[in-house]
């Protein structure tokens, strides 16, 4: 049984305190550089911070891992495809949806500052 530690990462210039056993160490580092990148990527092409540019990167790694995790022509090999298919074009709306939602909650907390 490993013993909980904790790691200092760094984030888009912010630190933060983690819980990690020292055998997770490597691969939270390599998620880690992973976000922080995707972070950045994110935030040159929408000029995003703060709590909307994390969200808005949550959702585009969980598209990708989606994306990756489901590629449609495994899909359209399941016999059933019904029970199995994933709609990619819905999720797509989706995810706008959620996107419009988030920018709608933002405007009204950028009036608060």
């Amino acid at each position: 049984m490993s013993t909980k530690s904790t790691l200092d990462i760094k984030l888009q210039g912010r630190e933060f305190r983690v819980a990690c056993t020292p055998d997770e160490r490597e691969s939270l580092l390599a998620a880690v550089a992973l976000v922080d990148g995707k972070m950045a990527e994110i935030a040159a092409k929408t000029k995003s911070t703060g709590e909307r540019l994390a969200v808005m990167t949550a959702l585009n790694l969980a598209h990708e891992l989606l994306a990756k995790s489901l590629p449609e022509k495994a899909v359209a090999e399941v016999p059933d495809a019904s029970a199995a298919s994933f709609d990619s074009e819905k999720f797509a709306r989706r995810i706008g949806s959620i996107v419009a939602r988030l920018d709608a909650a933002m405007v009204e907390q950028d009036k608060l500052f």
